[in-house]
């Protein structure tokens, strides 16, 4: 599981640089303000749980158990469900997607207090 972690991390960050050029480059001029704003803020938190997926592996290693393995789901759940609509909600003005980001946002949540947790049981 380290390493599924650790390649979802690389992969997320992969992605986000190529989404973050994306958006600076293509979208600037094509969006509304809010919605490139609404872009970036994908954008920073897929970074954001890129790295956190790197950690996760970290963790797994130094202390194996579960909590580590729930945390790297929840970031892997979390960056599809929260960027991923974000993405979705500005590229296609489908705007109920904005129902559904903090579902990914409570599963980031879920993921960093699992983290927590396999640290401290550790």
């Amino acid at each position: 599981m380290v390493r599924v972690f650790a390649l979802a991390g690389a992969l997320a960050a992969l992605l986000g640089v190529a989404l973050g050029a994306f958006g600076a480059h293509a979208l600037g001029g094509r969006l509304e303000p809010r919605d490139l704003a609404t872009f970036e803020t994908g954008v920073q938190y897929q970074m954001y749980h890129a790295l956190g997926l790197f950690a996760v592996a970290w963790a797994a290693v130094r202390w194996p158990g579960m909590s580590a393995h729930l945390a790297g789901w929840a970031f892997i759940f979390g960056i599809v469900v929260f960027s991923g609509s974000l993405y979705v909600l500005v590229l296609t003005n489908t705007r109920w997607l904005g129902a559904v980001t903090p579902l990914g946002g409570v599963a980031f949540l879920v993921g960093w207090g699992a983290l927590a947790w396999a640290v401290f049981r550790g």
